[in-house]
């Protein structure tokens, strides 16, 4: 499922977006949504590509909670999308890289280990952590290089 999510990573570098891609499935395996950054396109500070699955998934479900359901990302979510996979009562989310600006998972806070909220998500780091950190790390030294030579 993480090479699905860089598929979307990748999709996002293509139009011009910080390529992260999300993913998210049923305990089957069966995709119910994707997404990747689109901040930039749609004008939307919200749209990063964690909101974007869980706006497909919850729409494909019609229903706004999501329990059950595992989303894939590639990069540590911050703050605000940990606030909406809480909200969304998925059970569980997998990121690959990390985020040792922003990451809420523990990089810079860890939301999901404050015992006073109401629902608790499991989350797992790490996975295809390499490739998913190579994507980000090719984007910017390329981004920076054409800031060079402009």
């Amino acid at each position: 499922m993480m090479q699905l999510a860089l598929d979307q990573a990748r999709e996002a570098w293509r139009v011009g977006e910080v390529p992260v891609g999300a993913v998210v499935v049923d305990a089957q395996g069966q995709v119910l949504g994707t997404g990747y950054n689109r901040t930039i396109i749609d004008a939307d500070p919200t749209a990063h590509a964690e909101i974007v699955a869980l706006r497909a998934a919850a729409r494909r479900l019609a229903n706004y909670r999501l329990p059950g359901l595992t989303l894939y990302v590639t990069l540590e979510p911050c703050v605000m999308c940990m606030g909406a996979m809480l909200h969304a009562r998925l059970a569980r989310v997998c990121y690959g890289a990390t985020d040792p600006k922003t990451g809420a998972c523990g990089s810079v806070l860890d939301v999901g280990a404050v015992a006073q909220l109401n629902h608790h998500t499991s989350f797992h780091g790490g996975v295809l952590a390499e490739p998913c950190g190579d994507v980000l790390r090719q984007f910017f030294r390329a981004r920076r290089l054409k800031e060079i030579t402009q």
